[in-house]
This record gives structure tokens, sequence and C-alpha cells, in this order.
């Protein structure tokens, strides 16, 4: 594995396709939600200038520029209004796809989760914080894992249950991950596998890293890549990376 400054133009060569996780990578991991009876209040993160500015910049250059996120869409648009023209968004673990205002679903998710959903809701714990407004998956954010969610989810054969460390992160085994939802955006676009960078620094994202030509980790304790990048200062991972992209493609 080699650090981010060692990549070079001929690494980039055929990358048409940059897809950032979020947290970790674009923003600082954690989201603070406070749920009291109906009423859910959320943290909504905004993007920096800086990464503006490099997002246009790849723009300009002919990268498209995907945004894959466990978060939801109306989440995700309030955090990246700023350069919506220039990105795509894949949400809610790859559930759906936003392109400049098209959405592109690429699971249904309603049968699986209906029952699960009132089970879950049923659960008295301290740790746990509040559920993610979303469409297609459910998130519950926790203090710390809650044994009682972990039992209920033992006995969903067809259901996956991802703890990150601080959210339970609930969907379809196999058909309802990032992975999914990169491989239908690579269809959209009329991309191939040589022509994608994904970077991601958790366990949600490794099997979509395993779907690019070069995975770029933020955090090599939870998933691996070709490449790693480390907080520098006050500088985010997707800074990082995206300043050596700029460098290297200006040669």
């Amino acid at each position: 594995m080699k650090y981010i400054t060692e990549m070079t133009r001929e690494d980039i060569k055929n990358i048409r396709l940059i897809v950032l996780d979020v947290d970790g990578v674009l923003v600082q991991r954690g989201t603070k939600i406070k749920q009291e009876g109906n009423t859910t209040t959320l943290e909504t993160k905004r993007i920096a200038e800086k990464q503006i500015e490099q997002i246009k910049k790849l723009n300009k250059m002919r990268f498209h520029i995907n945004i894959n996120s466990g978060r939801g869409l109306y989440m995700l648009q309030e955090m990246f209004r700023e350069i919506l023209p220039f990105t795509s968004l894949t949400y809610e673990n790859g559930s759906a796809t936003w392109i400049k205002g098209k959405i592109y679903q690429h699971v249904n998710s309603f049968d699986y989760l209906k029952d699960v959903f009132p089970k879950l809701q049923k659960v008295k714990h301290e740790n746990i914080k509040g559920f993610e407004p979303k469409e297609f998956i459910i998130t519950i954010h926790c203090r710390g894992r809650v044994s009682e969610i972990e039992e209920i989810m033992k006995k969903e054969e067809k259901l996956y249950s991802i703890w990150n460390g601080e959210a339970y992160d609930i969907g379809i085994k196999k058909i309802q991950t990032k992975a999914i939802g990169l491989i239908d955006l690579m269809k959209i676009l009329h991309l191939k596998k040589e022509n994608i960078l994904v970077i991601g620094d958790n366990y949600n994202d490794a099997e979509m890293m395993s779907k690019a030509k070069i995975a770029i980790t933020a955090d090599k304790t939870r998933v691996s890549g070709d490449f790693y990048v480390e907080l520098e200062g006050n500088q985010l991972p997707a800074d990082v990376m995206m300043e050596q992209i700029i460098k290297i493609s200006e040669i």
C-alpha cells in the first residue's frame, strides 16, 4: 500500500469517475442527532469552501464526481448544495442515485424492512440516540452497541446489520450495498472498472472499493486499498487526495 503522494499521472490515466465516501472523508465522522417523541433534530454538516473549489476544478478536468454515502438524499443535498451541478449522489448504501434532478432507484426494500422496523422502534435503551430519517435503509444512531437490536437482527436472515461505531445500518443482504449502487452508476455512465477511483474509510466501503481500479483508504485500521491517506492537520482525507489528483493531472 502506497501513500497518496506516490500516485502518478500514469496511475489515473484511465480514471473518469471519482467516488467519495462522506463521513471521515469529506466531513468529520459523527452525526449529532436528538429524538424526543415525534421530534427529531439533526445537525447538517457543510462541505468546506476548499473542497468546493477542488471538486469544481476536477469537474473541469472532465472527472465525474460521485458522492456515495449511507446518508439520505435530503441530508446530502443540504450538505453539498453548492456543488450539486458538478456531482451525483448515491445514497442510503447504494439504494438510489440522484443525477441533476433525476433519480435512479437501484433497490426496493419496502417489503424487506416493513416488519422489522416496528420491532426495532420498540427497543428502549439508554444508548439509543434516534432513528435517522431514511427511505430505503434503517439507521439507528447509538452511543454504543445495543444487544437487543443485535438479537432482533440475528433472526432476520435476509437482512444485514452493520455497527459502524456510531450507528447500526440495516438493509438487504447482497442487494443493498454501496457496491451495488456503484455498479449501477457505472452502467448509467457507460464506464468500466478501469475508469473508477474510490476513497472510503469504513467497513461498509470495502466491497465498493473492490469494484474500482484504484482504491484509496482513509483508515487503514478498517479497510485496505492501493493507496492510503491520513488526516494531516486540519486537512480531511478528501482534501489530500484531490490535491494530489489535481497536481498530477496538471503536469
